[in-house]
């Protein structure tokens, strides 16, 4: 990028959020992505994302009053109250006084009133991983209490300097709802140069990486893989099993048979390369929220770099890429007859051919290739 600052000093960029960078993949791309031009400090929970990048670390914890009177401002519909007296933001904002930057890199919403005490909204790049009005109103009293603070925090990420988000139906709602143009920068994994697309054995090998989260709804591809006439197994690598809902996943498995094989979560700089001893990957998303129904997850672009083909469920963003690329099918519907008819499907032969066009196009869809306008922006940012 070359970038400079007036007195010939790299310019200064924060990259600044409320997760452990070191394990939010986004966020901690953003770091390395930046750390060659920029001098890149980041500001947020646990770790730092590497030794010569330096790092503000935040304590996660909120004492109880402070989100007792968050929530009574924000039920209150005191927005304004509720963003300028923000618990989190006024005790990093204390860790960074003194500090100044050229621009913020703001991720997610909860990051805004932080970052406009730190920079001038214009010298702010606000980056939304999802869709806020749509993060959980399958619950009712989300929609009403929550909803309208998440609207109005939007209008007020018009002020920031440039957008992004992670896929292209999600700009258009923020664009079309909230006047907040976006650019696009999927959620996609690093291109691995060093996998290839192993061979299809007449057993298809499925794997899905995921959330045990009962919105998500995995027991419908358990059982649908369970029920398929193809010769075929799951094995699912799922995080957070230890809950009422990771127990019954766990019955479920070991009722359904050996088909189907429940494993503990991998490290996620190890998953990719364990995706790779697969076949296809099975991505079905089925739409209990806004924000799940717009879905373009990470999982979609691990599996490319894994050299994987996919059968994934009807949504829109993964439907189109994967149509676009020949990487894969697309079940009819989210049901459990759905998802079995596209498993009944699939022949080896077919698998393989998927596997080989991810092969194709795994540089095109990584995230060398997406994180190109993060770059055009800030660059942008920094000249106006």
């Amino acid at each position: 990028m070359n970038a400079a600052s007036r007195n010939g000093a790299k310019p200064t960029l924060l990259v600044l959020s409320f997760t452990e960078i070191v394990h939010d993949a986004r966020v901690k791309k953003q770091a390395l992505l930046f750390a060659e031009d920029f001098e890149v400090v980041t500001c947020g929970y646990g770790e730092a994302v590497r030794p010569d990048i330096e790092h503000i670390r935040l304590d996660p914890s909120v004492p109880v009053a402070a989100k007792y009177l968050e929530a009574a401002l924000v039920r209150s519909r005191l927005y304004g109250v509720a963003f300028a007296t923000d618990f989190r933001s006024r005790r990093a904002a204390d860790l960074l006084r003194g500090r100044r930057f050229d621009t913020v890199i703001a991720n997610e919403l909860e990051t805004l009133p932080l970052a406009y005490r730190l920079v001038v909204p214009e010298r702010v790049l606000l980056d939304l991983h999802e869709f806020y009005p749509g993060l959980h109103d399958d619950i009712p009293v989300w929609v009403q209490v929550r909803k309208p603070y998440q609207e109005w925090l939007l209008r007020r990420g018009t002020r920031a300097g440039a957008a992004t988000t992670v896929s292209d139906t999600i700009a258009e709602r923020y664009r079309s709802e909230f006047g907040i143009p976006c650019g696009v920068v999927r959620n996609a994994a690093p291109y691995r140069e060093d996998l290839a697309p192993g061979a299809v054995g007449d057993t298809i090998r499925l794997v899905h990486a995921g959330v045990t989260a009962a919105n998500r709804r995995p027991e419908v591809m358990m059982r649908a893989a369970a029920r398929s006439r193809t010769d075929l197994t799951l094995d699912l690598y799922m995080t957070q099993q230890d809950t009422p809902f990771g127990r019954e996943l766990q019955a479920l498995a070991a009722e359904l048979g050996p088909r189907i094989t429940l494993h503990p979560p991998v490290p996620h700089a190890e998953l990719v390369e364990t995706l790779n001893r697969y076949d296809a990957g099975l991505h079905v998303l089925p739409p209990t929220n806004t924000n799940i129904e717009l879905a373009l997850p990470n999982k979609f672009f691990d599996s490319v770099q894994a050299r994987l083909g996919m059968v994934i469920g009807p949504t829109a963003d993964m439907a189109k890429l994967l149509r676009e690329y020949n990487l894969g099918s697309v079940a009819e519907g989210f049901d459990e007859d759905a998802v079995v008819a596209a498993l009944d499907a699939l022949e080896p032969s077919t698998v393989a051919a998927w596997k080989a066009n991810a092969d194709v196009h795994a540089r095109e869809l990584s995230a060398q290739a997406q994180q190109r306008a993060w770059l055009e922006l800030v660059a942008g940012l920094l000249a106006a």
